[in-house]
């Protein structure tokens, strides 16, 4: 269920959406007896920078349009925000956007006894198949095999 109600505020989230703004994620999830719509967004500028006021302002919009259109039919609390300097990457934009920075990834499952990988991300091919430099060596793993991959922080 989910997944279409994501599908579907994405669509009428991106109709209402400034110019300036990139639509990073959205996820419609329950937690506990909660349900949560978040929605990410960011600036498209790579020299500037999301601001508490532009997530508030967002927020305004889409919570204005979300009254009209009613598309969600449980109560939800709303959360706008920025993916933050740790940011997922989920989609494939989020590959071509960030490649060549440093990543982490955490694995499901060990492969020789290794479940957690820091390397530069080299790219997502079209077969899903994620390629880091890691150790001076390029390797290869499913993005269905991968739990979380995000950028690394680098104080």
């Amino acid at each position: 269920m989910a997944n279409k109600t994501e599908e579907m505020v994405e669509s009428l989230v991106l109709e209402v959406l400034p110019q300036e703004y990139e639509l990073v994620d959205t996820e419609y999830v329950k937690e506990g007896s909660d349900w949560y719509l978040r929605i990410l967004i960011d600036i498209k500028a790579e020299d500037e920078k999301i601001s508490l006021e532009d997530c508030q302002k967002f927020s305004r919009i889409v919570s204005e349009m979300l009254d009209i259109k009613d598309p969600i039919q449980e109560q939800y609390m709303l959360e706008i925000s920025s993916p933050g300097i740790d940011r997922a990457l989920k989609k494939e934009r989020d590959f071509v956007r960030e490649k060549g920075k440093e990543v982490e990834i955490k694995l499901y499952k060990p492969i020789d006894g290794q479940k957690e990988f820091e390397g530069i991300l080299l790219g997502l091919t079209e077969e899903g198949i994620v390629q880091i430099e890691f150790n001076n060596r390029v390797i290869e793993l499913n993005k269905k095999d991968i739990a979380i991959i995000r950028l690394k922080v680098i104080f």
